[in-house]
């Protein structure tokens, strides 16, 4: 069965009803299109700044740069095309998304759709739903592609703390894994950061690999940054993740290390305080922390939970996991 548009909203955003949307810019100098979209959410969940010039509203982005550009391509003093091109080439600014609105009769003629700067685009008129949808859409997949990390392409900690955020807020029942590898900036500095990305590159796809086993629906994977990642499955497939990880890791690894090093199964490099030291082939270590019984009342809960395990899985020298026992099956 098809879902209705009330629906798909709520599967694609799967947040409360009164929930923040965003803050729009909407450059048109249609009265009839302005009320239409404002009347999309309440005043409470959508913040619109309207301008009926487009260079106005290049001189209020440098001020107020808003979460997403609604521009009509029929604005007096100049194209919307061009105006999303002024946008977008803005460094600053060209993550911001913009959804262009196309009147019926010039959307399909005459527009180059290879060479348009745009995220999305609507033809005008269109239904209120369905307006609303595809603002959504393009709403979350700039926050998505914005947040994403530059070198694995996986989400970002906003994305992060976002998804864990939700679970509790939903009730859902799930565990959270923080992976992180040691003696990596060691290897970094003797190796150097061409040869580390390789490795966090390797690292991303047999986390991906490894998280493939539990539900897709109910199962997430981030990386915070440097060697810092995280994923989320269901309580039932943690330790299985956990063991995956560290197997795959293990077996791979080495060969990321020069053959001299390899056979004496480490390096040389020197500690943050400057001094030479021995450091061993690299390991993984990772924290496990729930969300069984609505136990964690908010992201820094996890976090902090997670990465104390961490630590612990830290000490037996090599690739391990600590899973938070309290009240776990």
């Amino acid at each position: 069965m098809a879902l209705s548009p009330c629906r798909l909203e709520e599967h694609m955003t799967a947040t409360c009803a009164d929930s923040w949307v965003g803050k729009f810019h909407l450059i048109t100098a249609d009265a009839g299109l302005e009320r239409m979209l404002k009347g999309l959410w309440p005043g409470s969940q959508a913040e619109w700044q309207t301008f009926s010039e487009g260079r106005k509203s290049v001189e209020k982005l440098l001020l107020e740069p808003p979460e997403l550009f609604l521009i009509d391509n029929r604005i007096p003093d100049i194209s919307g095309i061009e105006l999303a091109r002024l946008v977008k080439g803005e460094n600053v600014y060209r993550q911001i998304p913009v959804v262009l609105l196309l009147a019926r009769a010039e959307a399909f003629e005459g527009v180059d759709f290879r060479e348009l700067e745009i995220d999305d685009f609507l033809v005008l008129p269109c239904e209120a739903e369905l307006a609303r949808l595809r603002i959504m859409l393009a709403l979350q997949r700039g926050k998505r592609s914005f947040d994403a990390n530059p070198l694995t392409r996986l989400p970002g900690n906003t994305s992060i703390i976002r998804r864990i955020q939700r679970g509790i807020e939903c009730g859902e029942e799930f565990a959270v894994g923080y992976v992180d590898l040691d003696f990596f900036k060691s290897f970094n500095d003797r190796y150097g950061f061409s040869r580390g990305d390789e490795v966090l590159m390797m690292t991303s796809r047999l986390l991906v690999n490894s998280v493939r086993g539990a539900p897709a629906k109910q199962s997430f994977l981030g990386h915070v940054g440097g060697d810092d990642f995280v994923f989320i499955t269901p309580c039932t497939y943690a330790e299985a993740t956990c063991r995956s990880i560290i197997s795959s890791f293990d077996a791979i690894i080495p060969s990321f290390y020069d053959e001299k090093d390899r056979l004496a199964g480490g390096i040389r490099s020197k500690d943050r305080s400057g001094n030479e030291r021995d450091y061993p082939i690299m390991t993984v270590s990772i924290g496990v922390t729930h969300n069984l019984g609505g136990r964690l009342k908010h992201y820094g809960q996890a976090s902090a939970a997670a990465s104390a395990l961490k630590t612990l899985a830290k000490q037996n020298g090599k690739s391990g996991y600590v899973v938070d026992r309290r009240a776990y099956p």
